[in-house]
């Protein structure tokens, strides 16, 4: 048995841009781009040919959303742009503690998160006191593949020694994204279910 843990919903609460496009576009003109009149529509439609469950990096798309429109800053400004709309306030679920301990006395712990947005895993576990807890991070931007593709739970399983990703317990808040480690014969824990202070528990009583 070899647990990891999604992120955003079951470790920590972050905040989000409740307009992302806004937010996006208020970073871009403080770095003097100047941002496309119907930029809402330009962010919000896809510009770049993806396979089914990948992941585009949230800069690319951002990057390309304005070069439909004519506007071609470099990709450093982008980047930064994005990274800093995305900058979020993180709080520290309850029962964190209790789950990461559980989860270490059974072996490697890995961290397997959805994430389009550069530096924000990293900068999440700063600041929820995490970092340096997991012995594997996985993020949908660094593998191409958003969960439930097998793809971040394969990716996963090589990073925590090569591990048998059918020996994967997965904790998570999503049981359409996270619960995707069951096509690989994974187990899946739902914080909605099990709380994270009952997680020793349920590690206890098997899959």
């Amino acid at each position: 048995m070899t647990v990891s843990f999604d992120l955003f919903g079951t470790l920590v609460t972050a905040s989000t841009p409740a307009d992302p496009a806004a937010a996006v576009a208020a970073e871009l003109r403080d770095r003097g781009v100047i941002v496309p009149e119907d930029w809402g529509d330009a962010y919000r439609t896809p510009h770049l040919d993806a396979p089914d469950a990948a992941e585009v990096p949230l800069p690319a798309h951002v990057a390309a959303a304005l070069r439909s429109r004519g506007v071609a800053p470099s990709d450093g400004v982008v980047r930064r742009a994005v990274v800093a709309a995305f900058d979020p306030a993180v709080t520290r679920r309850d029962g964190v503690a209790a789950a990461l301990a559980a989860a270490e006395t059974r072996g490697p712990v890995g961290l397997c998160s959805n994430c389009s947005v550069p530096e924000l895993v990293p900068r999440t576990l700063v600041r929820a006191d995490l970092r340096g807890r997991f012995d594997a991070v996985v993020t949908s931007a660094a593998c191409g593949f958003r969960k439930p593709h097998p793809t971040p739970f394969e990716t996963l399983a090589g990073e925590l020694g090569g591990v048998d990703p059918a020996s994967l317990v997965h904790v998570g808040d999503d049981p359409a994204t996270d619960g995707g480690v069951e096509t690989l014969g994974g187990t899946f824990v739902d914080v909605g279910e099990t709380p994270l202070a009952a997680l020793g528990d349920r590690l206890e009583a098997g899959p």
